[in-house]
């Protein structure tokens, strides 16, 4: 499991690539890593950019699934994305990528978290 709090965008990529770390030494493909990394990025740069505040990351791996929890106060509020945004909407498409990736298996939490899950594929 990894765990940290970040409130700078610089800072995000560093924090991510011990989830990347993780997920490689735990047996991930390069696929399964790339929508781990994008779905983690979202959520974070989301909490930083338009909540303005700390975001809480964890990142685990349980059996087949990759689960990626982010908290924070400002997550408490997020509409999820029925549909396709306009492409050239402001807002709204980074969230309907992270539920397209996710298969739409994403929970929100009473106390701002948002939990998402990728299924991995079935090793051959």
């Amino acid at each position: 499991m990894v765990n940290f709090k970040v409130d700078d965008l610089k800072n995000m990529k560093s924090e991510l690539k011990a989830f990347s770390d993780f997920l490689r030494a735990s047996g991930c493909n390069e696929d399964e890593i790339f929508a781990g990394k994008l779905v983690s990025c979202e959520l974070i740069t989301n909490v930083i950019r338009h909540g303005r505040e700390e975001a809480e990351f964890t990142g685990a791996l349980t059996g087949d699934r990759i689960i990626i929890t982010v908290t924070a106060e400002s997550l408490k509020d997020v509409d999820f994305c029925r549909t396709a945004p306009d492409v050239f909407a402001e807002s709204g498409r980074g969230l309907y990528i992270v539920k397209s990736i996710c298969n739409g298996k994403i929970e929100r939490g009473e106390d701002g978290e948002i939990k998402a899950v990728i299924l991995r594929r079935k090793q051959q």
